[in-house]
């Protein structure tokens, strides 16, 4: 057999190996089980590809995606001179292929072959395999195996009886790029390979930067803020991930029509119109894909500059493997994830009826992703120790958080009060359970265990959850405490945590952030004074907007332009007409009948303080071409319920009044009178129209406030701003 040495140069051009790839090729050509964790850009391809070319007989390299089969076979026949070398045996070969396959297979040319874990299940390819010489099996992606892990497949259950069937007592490598100490030992087991040689490369990336934004309530300011992005980082490629397919398709068409070179990949595409969009990705002909999660494993494309997540995914794992697109070639890798609460809670939502045990582990997952996107604490050091991996520097000069670090709080009686509450409820529950119990909250399942009687109960009261959120996440960082890998999310003590108890030293951190406010103090919204970019021309344009609403009777002021608007206006400084159409709330209606004064207004200001217009940053709308709002519309003339129009629609109420809320101020009527009458009280209509009336803002926070939280519902008070708009604002 050739010296491994030799043959790295010979057949890859390179003078040495990387990492761990010497000692992992090494422990296989020895006969050994081997199971390899190492982050996307490592090298893990090497590490069967370059034994398996060595190796007398054929090794088989169990793959998820055909797109991945097809660019390694690519890569393998490029190395060599003989195509017959590699192949694939997939649902896309015709018969005379798969012959040619089967032909190359039998008489020994070929090295390795590429399978699905579905066709490996086929009958007439376990016998094709049975009658082959295999040199050892190769399970690529093996998170896969889990359940826990991001991207769970049943069929990867089943590889082991098919392959023990095939022909035992074959070496096995399992490889991935991510894998929690759960889902490593999920692997192990499921493969009954406990025996393996271990090599686990660090999680790091360095020359990757993490940060989580505030995802603006307003679609129209988040579109705008990506293309500023994109604009920014010109012929640079990037991706941006979706959760589903419809916002890829919208998100696609909207940067398309404001210049960008973009395309979409998501399974509802038919293979021939995936496999083109990735070839143009990968040849540069175009500079964005808009995906889902079915674009990422196994993409080779070394010099993605950016990953942006539109929303955030359903677990750590999906963010790391996803984030790990960017910067392959160690170069810039730009990672920008929009987080709001509202997305996590309409993940919550779908887990409703799915089975307890699938829920339970799902559940796991998000709130995993919610505590790291609600860290004040270093990305960095956060996501690996997530992945069981710690990170020693403080302060990573990589990430948001540590950038721009928030004020320390001191916590050394926190963390030691958090600690002993873990010891007296004898290490069996988790962190949002004990926090409910120290800050004083006596919850049903609380009084149930009668852990209000606890002496420790309600002793950090005075301090708010995130703060509690913030301590138990520092314990568990400097290794005080650690999850349960059996019973997920429990915390349990360690020998270092029980020597704090006893001989506590100083520990301060950061305060976890509330998205909430973020999202109010930085996106444009109903209530956007402090998000507006110009406070001096917002202010005048409120004074013009109290004069205009005097002048039409009285009417409350948000009547004439939303606040939204106005901020708008603080942004694009429209001196046309055509361009006031452009400002979000603004339709042809009310930019007739109200905007003279306020261009002329804008008009001056700009020529008076020598303002240079952002008109590159005016945002094409795109028509909704699904006749979303067309639908809406009709059902609503129709009189149907809203019920059921949300209904027919897969959405929930909240997202159903948004999009009326949409329709209602681009200058469209509609009479919910019908809906109003039959669903809230006729004296809470004569209320909150009194309140609506009086009041200069149209925040529905303030609206609520001023009537009462507890005897009026925020969906009640939307819905009469909406017909108070129609009536009085159209």
């Amino acid at each position: 057999m050739e010296d491994i040495n030799s043959a790295l140069k010979r057949l890859f051009g390179f003078d040495k190996f990387k990492g761990n790839q010497e000692k992992i090729i090494r422990s296989l050509l020895a006969g050994k089980n081997v199971f390899v964790i190492m982050p996307t850009g490592g090298g893990k391809s090497l590490c069967y590809q370059l034994p398996a070319l060595i190796s007398e007989g054929t090794a088989i390299i169990i793959s998820p995606l055909i797109s991945l089969m097809k660019n390694q076979v690519d890569f393998v026949r490029g190395v060599s001179t003989n195509s017959s070398i590699a192949h694939f045996l997939n649902s896309t070969l015709n018969r005379h292929e798969i012959a040619q396959v089967r032909e190359d297979l039998l008489s020994g040319k070929t090295k390795l072959l590429y399978v699905a874990p579905e066709s490996l299940n086929k009958q007439e390819n376990i016998e094709l395999l049975q009658s082959i010489k295999i040199s050892f099996y190769a399970i690529d992606e093996a998170h896969c195996i889990s359940e826990w892990g991001h991207d769970f497949r049943p069929e990867y259950r089943r590889i082991h009886p098919i392959i023990e069937n095939i022909s035992g007592n074959i070496p096995v490598i399992a490889l991935t790029a991510t894998a929690t100490p759960k889902v490593q030992q999920d692997i192990l087991k499921n493969l009954e390979i406990q025996d393996a040689d271990i090599y686990i490369s660090s999680f790091n990336r360095p020359n990757l930067y993490y940060e989580i934004r505030p995802k603006p309530k307003d679609e129209f300011a988040l579109n705008k803020e990506l293309i500023r992005f994109i604009n920014n980082h010109k012929d640079r490629s990037g991706i941006i991930y979706c959760l589903s397919r419809k916002k890829v398709e919208e998100l696609t068409e909207t940067l398309v029509v404001n210049g960008i070179k973009a395309l979409p990949y998501h399974a509802g595409l038919d293979a021939v119109s995936r496999a083109n969009n990735q070839d143009m990705f990968i040849r540069e002909e175009i500079d964005v894909i808009v995906a889902t999660i079915a674009f990422g494993m196994g993409i080779d494309k070394p010099d993605v500059r950016y990953v942006i997540h539109y929303d955030m995914p359903k677990s750590l794992e999906g963010y790391y493997q996803e984030t790990g697109r960017a910067g392959r070639d160690d170069g810039e890798g730009l990672c920008i994830a929009f987080y709001s609460e509202k997305d996590m809670e309409k993940l919550e939502k779908f887990l409703t009826d799915k089975p307890v045990s699938e829920r339970e582990v799902t559940q796991q997952l998000i709130d995993e992703t919610i505590s790291y996107a609600e860290s004040s604490q270093c990305r960095r050091k956060t996501l690996l120790k997530y992945f069981g991996e710690d990170y020693e520097q403080e302060n990573c000069g990589n990430c948001d958080n540590c950038l721009h670090p928030k004020p320390l709080i001191e916590a050394t009686d926190a963390v030691r009060d958090f600690i002993e509450m873990v010891i007296e409820t004898k290490e069996q529950y988790k962190a949002p359970y004990l926090i409910n119990i120290i800050r004083g909250e006596a919850t049903s399942e609380v009084k149930t265990n009668r852990h209000h009687k606890l002496e420790l109960f309600g002793v950090g009261k005075d301090q708010p959850e995130n703060f509690w959120k913030a301590v138990a996440r520092v314990c568990i960082i400097k290794n005080l405490l650690r999850k349960d890998i059996e019973r997920y999310g429990q915390l349990k003590l360690t020998q270092e945590g029980a020597e704090y108890v006893k001989r506590p030293f100083p520990i301060q951190v950061p305060m976890d952030r509330n998205f909430e406010d973020d999202e109010q103090d930085n996106a444009p919204s109903a209530s956007g004074a402090a998000a507006a970019t110009d406070p001096v021309l917002y202010s005048i344009l409120k004074d013009l907007r109290r004069q205009t609403a005097d002048r039409e009777g009285g009417l409350p002021p948000y009547v004439i332009f939303e606040d939204r608007s106005l901020v708008d206006m603080c942004i694009q400084y429209p001196i046309t007409e055509e361009e006031l159409k452009n400002v979000t709330g603004v339709g042809v209606h009310k930019a007739q009948k109200y905007g003279k004064p306020f261009l002329a207004a804008i008009k001056s200001y700009v020529e008076t303080n020598n303002i240079t217009r952002p008109q590159d940053l005016v945002i094409k709308s795109v028509v909704n071409k699904s006749g979303l709002k067309v639908f809406i519309i009709r059902s609503i003339d129709k009189k149907l319920p809203l019920e059921s129009i949300a209904e027919s629609k897969n959405m929930d109420m909240d997202e159903l009044i948004t999009e009326i809320e949409s329709i209602v101020s681009s200058g469209t009527k509609l009479d919910l009178s019908y809906y109003i009458e039959e669903t809230i009280d006729p004296e809470h209509q004569e209320e909150i129209n009194e309140v609506l009336m009086d009041m200069e803002t149209d925040d529905i926070d303030e609206v609520l406030e001023e009537l009462g939280e507890d005897e009026y519902s925020r969906e009640e008070v939307r819905l009469m701003r909406l017909q108070f708009l129609t009536k009085y604002g159209q």
